[in-house]
């Protein structure tokens, strides 16, 4: 069967343990090593869905970016307490953009 996870700060992410969600607490900080060496574990795991706060997502985009073409895990930044930085958007954008061709959300 598979799981839910999510990835951030602490005070981002220690309300999912709430609802049963697996909780990974990251520090964020420029040195992502550690960041990318677990979202690597979970993703060779059983995880369908990885929550990634959209700070620890700007750290590690490149990464991310990675697995944007495998069907699991699905991995969705959400905002943190921090607030919202974009980082979400822009992902849905580069989605919808690989899919139609175009942009056809924002028309920047």
């Amino acid at each position: 069967m598979y799981k839910i996870t999510v990835m951030g700060d602490r005070d981002s992410i220690y309300g999912f343990a709430a609802i049963g969600l697996d909780t990974y607490p990251i520090a964020i900080t420029d040195d992502t090593s550690a960041a990318v060496r677990k979202l690597r574990e979970l993703i060779e795991s059983e995880y369908a869905v990885i929550y990634i706060t959209e700070a620890l997502a700007e750290k590690m985009e490149e990464e991310i970016d990675r697995y944007r073409d495998v069907r699991l895990p699905a991995i969705i930044p959400i905002p943190g307490v921090s607030g919202n930085t974009g980082m979400g958007m822009k992902m849905v954008k580069k989605s919808v953009e690989k899919a139609v061709g175009s942009d056809i959300l924002f028309r920047d």
